[in-house]
C-alpha cells in the first residue's frame, strides 16, 4: 500500500462514504434478518457499519487492510458495546475455520478487493449452512453509455480511489461464484443484494 492509500484514501472514504444516501443503504444492508449471530465484514473501514446491525449480531469480524481506518473505528467500536475483533488484512486468504461464521456483510468493498475472486470464494467457505453476504457495492451500469464512461474513468480513478473499481460487475460476479441472489436492489451504478452460496 502506497502512501496515498495509506494516509489519505481513508480520510476521503470518511467523508464520501458517510453521507445521508450512503447511510441509508448500508443500514439495508446491515440490518437484514440474514446478518445475525457472528458476522464477517470485509472491508471493516471505520466501523460506519456498526450502528445498522440489529441486536441479533453478537459479534463482529473485521477484515480491514488500512491501520488508519481501524483508528478511525475506535470511537464506533466502544460505542458497539459487543466484541469486534479483527481477523485479517485480505479477504482473499481468510485465517477462519470452514462454517464458522453465520453471516458476512461488504458495503462497498468489492469493488476494490484486488482478488475479489478468491474473496468470494472464501467467504462462501467460512459462511455456516443457511449463511448469506449481504451487500451493497458499486457495479458497471447495465446501461452501455454509462458503462462506456466508467471504463473510460477507470484508470485514474483507480489511482486516486484506493484501486476502487468503477467497471466490475459484481452481481454477476457473485452469481459466477456460485452465490444464487436474493433481494435484490438496482439503483443506477449501486446494487444492493443477498447472496447464498449454493
Amino acid at each position: 500500500m502506497n502512501w496515498w492509500d495509506r494516509r489519505v484514501v481513508p480520510r476521503l472514504l470518511e467523508v464520501t462514504c458517510g453521507g445521508a444516501l450512503a447511510e441509508g443503504w448500508r443500514a439495508t444492508t446491515c440490518a437484514r434478518a440474514e446478518v445475525h449471530g457472528t458476522v464477517l465484514e470485509i472491508g471493516f473501514g471505520s466501523g460506519r457499519n456498526l450502528p445498522h446491525y440489529t441486536d441479533a449480531v453478537t459479534r463482529v469480524l473485521a477484515v480491514e487492510p488500512s491501520d488508519l481506518a481501524r483508528e478511525f473505528a475506535t470511537e464506533r467500536i466502544t460505542a458497539f458495546g459487543r466484541p469486534v475483533e479483527l481477523v485479517g488484512v485480505d479477504a482473499a486468504a481468510l485465517a477462519l475455520p470452514d462454517h464458522s461464521v453465520d453471516a458476512a456483510v461488504s458495503t462497498w468493498t468489492l469493488c476494490t478487493v484486488p482478488d475479489w475472486q478468491s474473496a468470494l470464494t472464501e467467504i462462501a467457505r467460512v459462511l455456516r449452512p443457511g449463511g448469506a453476504l449481504s451487500f451493497v457495492e458499486h457495479t458497471v451500469s447495465a446501461r452501455p453509455r454509462v458503462a462506456a464512461v466508467e471504463r473510460a474513468l477507470q484508470p485514474a480513478w483507480g489511482r486516486v480511489a484506493g484501486g476502487c473499481h468503477l467497471d466490475r460487475d459484481v452481481p454477476g460476479a457473485v452469481e459466477r461464484a456460485a452465490y444464487g441472489l436474493a433481494d435484490r436492489r438496482d439503483a443506477g451504478w449501486f446494487v444492493s443484494a443477498l447472496a447464498r452460496p449454493a
